[in-house]
């Protein structure tokens, strides 16, 4: 796909090279100076203890079946009202997440995050894109109290991240998965790993039994049980770690770039798990610098040099004209504007593939 954007604006999903580029790892939180992220030390980014890295719980488990597409990314079909337009009643939404003239940046560097403000309400998937570099990832780590602001405040189900009488609360609340999954197994098998979070819960043995029995059905990992996480491929790996998140119940799941170096059979597993969290009204963010992932969203912002570029729906982010589109959101763009009746919005490539074969019925 040709990710130029358009009217010659620069592009927020491609690769720029910067040196914050793959910020999606542990390792890149900078952890010269743990005190800026909000625990004890820097060995607490290790992940030695699920608790300090938001890791958190189960019991909503989205059993619902969710058939394959072509595309993983894909599956799930757009038209959730728009929460933001002057119509909607905000009043009546519980607020998840509040930046409040957030800022951050590392010790003798550049600010990272300006000046940021917005709302995300419960039960919303929000895609976060940008380019490698733009902040999304270092926004997405202030969600859950893993960075800090430097300026303003974070704000979760009403709690500030920066009182550290918040953070064990607001970690049980906001599950964090990263790109990189093996960074997060702490278990010496696959179901010890899911065990673990709910272990550091405090919960009784028959709870975690439950739990981690359910979640391994859920997600169909039960062949993988007895098997040391390290030896799974990039996508088992990844379900993994979604699963062990899952397990402790968060309310919030927030996902950083999880499906960004797996292969296609690997990204439809995670896609379908993903699907079955959004059935279940988790509260999903979801970074990615991927357009592909849009077609999902309720909610698309785009960060730009540390800064809120766009912040809208998917048809206002299409009417927009400024970044690169979904493939087959483009493709019935490019239709629409040769003057053929297409859809502004199609959600797979069953649904392309049949409306576009109704027009060509209509020709013969």
């Amino acid at each position: 796909m040709n990710f130029e954007t358009r009217n010659n604006s620069k592009n927020p999903f491609g690769t720029d090279g910067s040196k914050n580029s793959n910020n999606g790892s542990v390792e890149n939180l900078s952890v010269d100076s743990a005190e800026n992220i909000g625990i004890d030390s820097a060995e607490n980014l290790c992940v030695d203890s699920t608790e300090n890295i938001g890791i958190d719980s189960a019991e909503n488990l989205c059993v619902d079946s969710v058939e394959s597409l072509n595309s993983p990314r894909a599956s799930c079909s757009y038209k959730a009202p728009n929460p933001f337009s002057s119509s909607a009643d905000e009043s009546s939404k519980e607020v998840a997440f509040e930046a409040v003239h957030l800022s951050f940046s590392y010790p003798d560097s550049e600010p990272i995050l300006k000046n940021i403000s917005l709302k995300i309400y419960k039960g919303e998937f929000t895609v976060i894109a940008g380019l490698n570099g733009s902040g999304k990832s270092t926004f997405a780590y202030h969600l859950n109290g893993l960075l800090l602001p430097t300026s303003g405040k974070m704000m979760v189900f009403g709690k500030e991240t920066s009182k550290k009488s918040n953070l064990s609360e607001i970690r049980r609340k906001v599950g964090i998965v990263f790109q990189n999954p093996y960074l997060q197994f702490v278990g010496s098998t696959v179901e010890e790993d899911i065990a673990f979070g709910p272990e550091n819960l405090g919960l009784n043995r028959n709870e975690i039994k439950n739990r981690v029995s359910q979640v391994l059905e859920t997600f169909h990992l039960k062949s993988l049980a007895n098997q040391d996480p390290a030896s799974l491929s990039g996508g088992e790996a990844q379900a993994v770690a979604i699963a062990g998140t899952v397990a402790m119940d968060p309310e919030c799941i927030i996902l950083d770039e999880v499906a960004s170096m797996l292969d296609m059979a690997a990204e439809k597993r995670v896609f379908n798990m993903i699907d079955q969290l959004q059935k279940r009204g988790k509260t999903l963010v979801y970074i990615s610098h991927n357009p592909q992932d849009l077609i999902k969203a309720d909610r698309i912002i785009v960060f730009d040099k540390g800064e809120i570029a766009f912040d809208g729906n998917l048809s206002q982010y299409i009417d927009s004209e400024k970044y690169p589109l979904p493939d087959l959101i483009d493709l019935f763009k490019k239709l629409r504007d040769g003057g053929i009746p297409v859809s502004e919005v199609v959600p797979n490539p069953e649904k392309a593939a049949s409306e576009i074969l109704k027009l060509i019925s209509k020709t013969d």
